[in-house]
């Protein structure tokens, strides 16, 4: 049976050539990029090569990128060390609804800690109100942290319209481009970014690896303790073969033209959408087709159908598509991304499923699915 993978929101696969970067430089640089000799240096030339790269294709100075095991630490050490080195400014911090475990379980901790947290609205169409955003600021408030590209419906943030509304403010911005990075263009400098968390896994890189983007201005203290890594800003032995994967996958990336990218993924869309209009099958796009959005992203709801349900059975006929969030996978826990847009007691909570292509998809994988997909539901919906 063919297995054809179409939950790249969740992670994707490993690029060739990131592969063959990260085989070579496993096999012949195993030197610590910390050591001063001749085989520690040429292990710490590839990570400063990955750093420029990556630092390139966001347009931040290559001492502004501080290398970590992923988005979640990325994340954790923006917010907490924002609220740490800041209480004495004001306890204020303002976010999304629909943002990110890794955002929201350090919000919950910081809230129990006696920090105020505002959590902005999203309309149906899953993008905030900068009239609200606006009347929320506050001169108490520290940071504020939003998505760049919502990782269920794909919804994208106006980050640029937010930058100009914080930058005035003692507040500093902070951004989860986690689904961000390959799906859109990012540049900190416009969008007035202090901090942008990452992860190599969600661009055909390794997995427990990323960056965090630290305007040099804000001298945060170090999240992780332990040795002077990373020009002392966080510890731990830098992981050389995947740094130099994650640049390998940045490289890549900054060579595809992300609108053609994007045109490809809504091409991919509507094939699937006219398939089950044709077919005549009940189903509703959560989130929109148009306007601020990836369309990397397909987040569809099916009456009548439980979301496990119909999971199970595509899993069975060789399709990998997912819930919503993998990081919520495990959990009974409703999406709280389409109860915030829709409402606690909507239905759609217990009968979508996302679809997320990646850049190796295929018109032919997507045909596959989008058959046999309609299929299924036709049937359970006859029950």
């Amino acid at each position: 049976m063919q297995e054809i993978y179409l939950d790249n929101a969740a992670t994707t696969p490993m690029s060739p050539e990131v592969v063959k970067v990260m085989t070579d430089e496993m096999a012949h640089d195993f030197g610590n990029a910390s050591s001063t000799h001749a085989i520690g240096r040429k292990a710490r030339q590839a990570v400063e090569h990955a750093r420029k790269l990556i630092a390139s294709s966001i347009n931040a100075d290559p001492e502004a990128i501080i290398f970590t095991s992923g988005g979640t630490e990325s994340n954790n050490t923006a917010i907490m060390e924002v609220a740490r080195s800041r209480k004495h400014v004001g306890k204020r911090i303002i976010t999304t609804k629909i943002e990110h475990p890794s955002v929201l379980n350090p919000l919950k901790r910081l809230e129990q800690a006696g920090f105020e947290v505002i959590y902005l609205d999203v309309d149906q169409t899953g993008h905030i109100s900068l009239d609200q955003l606006r009347e929320a600021l506050t001169p108490d408030t520290i940071l504020v942290s939003v998505m760049a590209v919502n990782n269920e419906v794909g919804s994208i943030m106006p980050l640029a319209e937010i930058g100009a509304l914080v930058k005035p403010t003692q507040a500093y911005f902070h951004v989860d481009a986690v689904q961000g990075l390959g799906t859109i263009d990012l540049d900190i400098k416009a969008m007035s970014i202090d901090l942008l968390s990452t992860s190599a896994h969600k661009i055909n890189g390794p997995k427990f690896l990323g960056f965090l983007y630290e305007n040099p201005d804000l001298a945060l203290p170090s999240f992780v303790l332990g040795g002077e890594q990373e020009h002392k800003r966080r510890a731990g032995t830098e992981n050389v073969p995947a740094i130099a994967g994650f640049g390998e996958a940045v490289r890549e990336l900054t060579a595809i033209d992300k609108n053609q990218l994007q045109a490809n993924y809504q091409a991919f869309q509507q094939l699937i959408l006219e398939r089950l209009k044709s077919a005549g099958a009940d189903f509703a796009v959560n989130g929109s087709l148009t306007g601020a959005v990836s369309h990397h992203v397909l987040n569809l709801s099916f009456p009548g159908i439980s979301t496990y349900v119909l999971l199970t059975r595509l899993d069975l006929a060789g399709f990998a598509v997912s819930g919503g969030s993998a990081c919520t996978a495990g959990s009974l826990t409703p999406s709280h991304v389409l109860a915030a847009m829709y409402g606690a007691d909507s239905p759609r909570l217990g009968d979508s499923i996302r679809i997320s292509f990646g850049r190796f998809t295929t018109s032919e994988q997507v045909a596959a699915f989008a058959e046999a997909l309609t299929k299924l539901v036709l049937e359970l919906q006859s029950k």
